[in-house]
């Protein structure tokens, strides 16, 4: 991958933070594949922003359909060292969802980032969120006892904007059944910064490996009814990743050089139905984005490579035609500027 890397000292060892993050991840995923699924490591695909000029990203995506409904951990690093006119210097982070196969096994969503804006702080962006299609008390028991562990004094903080970030008010619930989000997350020591996200990233991948490992290993009984709840819950996740997530969005709005890569987070299928009568709970104008969303996904609700595609441009004609629904979207305590910080 011929990717130019960005400048500046904190950004490089950024990089090198989510890259470590990266592989420590898919290392462990794939001795899962190795040891109870059909054996195949996850593969990696890159991108490039502007040719490489500024940057681009590698995943990994999973190949063992044993173990996996889709599986991705994604690292990217995008900069503007020089573009004086941009006010974004670099946005280096690892985001990853894991949906397995399995529904009594839960899906995971991970994001760490540090974004550096010129003249200015750098700061820390930290999630976390178990996604259970079919909630059990133990695995949220252990994932939040190590939440805390992880957050230290942080962790009130995190899960209050978590909830909040997370909440889908149109249809009554949240998504997820734990969710810790650190939005703008800086203090007077950026080494110990540094270390907290290194330690918190560290920490989490090693719980969920754990948690899942135990349920593939001891819920191998699957009713077809709880295939039901899976594919209905992973039609709820496309449903708050396409009509509220804001990190989502705005990797879409600000390029369309990883369009695949940003809706990597999709599951493989979804109740076209249900998601159809979602329509009318939709606020406006998010309705007509869903009713859009679902004119392009086929009626055995697949959602593949050019369904990704299709789902990606919807969603950026959606907000140029409808940009004050921006200010619809999730978000914790603050804000983000992310698309501005690309303009010029």
């Amino acid at each position: 991958m011929n990717m130019i890397m960005a400048k500046s000292n904190e950004a490089i060892d950024a990089y090198k933070l989510v890259r470590a993050l990266q592989k420590r991840f898919v290392d462990k995923l794939n001795h899962l594949s190795q040891t109870i699924g059909e054996n195949k490591n996850f593969e990696e695909v890159t991108w490039l922003r502007d040719e490489g000029i500024h940057g681009g990203g590698s995943r990994f995506e999973a190949r063992d359909n044993i173990l996996f409904n889709t599986a991705s951990v994604n690292v990217s690093q995008v900069h503007y060292d020089e573009d004086e006119s941009k006010k974004l210097q670099s946005a280096s982070a690892i985001s990853t969802i894991i949906h397995p196969k399995n529904p009594n096994v839960p899906s995971i969503h991970i994001h760490i980032s540090l974004t550096q804006i010129k003249g200015s702080d750098s700061y820390w962006r930290v999630m976390a969120d178990l996604n259970p299609s079919i909630e059990n008390n133990e695995d949220k028991e252990v994932f939040v006892k190590s939440l805390k562990t992880l957050s230290k004094d942080t962790y009130e903080e995190g899960i209050k904007q978590g909830d909040k970030y997370f909440n889908i008010s149109d249809l009554n619930r949240h998504r997820g059944i734990s969710h810790f989000y650190l939005e703008n997350y800086k203090t007077s020591n950026t080494k110990e910064d540094y270390n907290f996200a290194n330690s918190f990233g560290e920490g989490i991948i090693d719980t969920y490996i754990d948690i899942i490992s135990n349920a593939f290993n001891t819920r191998k009984n699957i009713l077809e009814e709880d295939k039901k709840k899976q594919l209905n819950y992973h039609t709820l996740y496309l449903f708050q990743v396409l009509t509220l997530d804001r990190g989502t969005t705005s990797g879409l709005l600000i390029h369309n050089q990883n369009d695949v890569g940003i809706m990597g987070s999709l599951p493989t299928f979804i109740n076209k139905d249900l998601l159809k009568s979602w329509q009318e709970k939709a606020t406006k104008p998010q309705d007509e984005l869903v009713s859009n969303l679902v004119e392009v996904i086929n009626e055995d609700g697949k959602v593949d490579k050019k369904t990704k595609e299709k789902l990606a441009q919807v969603v950026r004609v959606h907000y140029k035609k409808y940009p004050k629904a921006l200010s619809m979207q999730a978000s914790g305590n603050t804000v983000p500027s992310t698309v501005s910080n690309h303009k010029g």
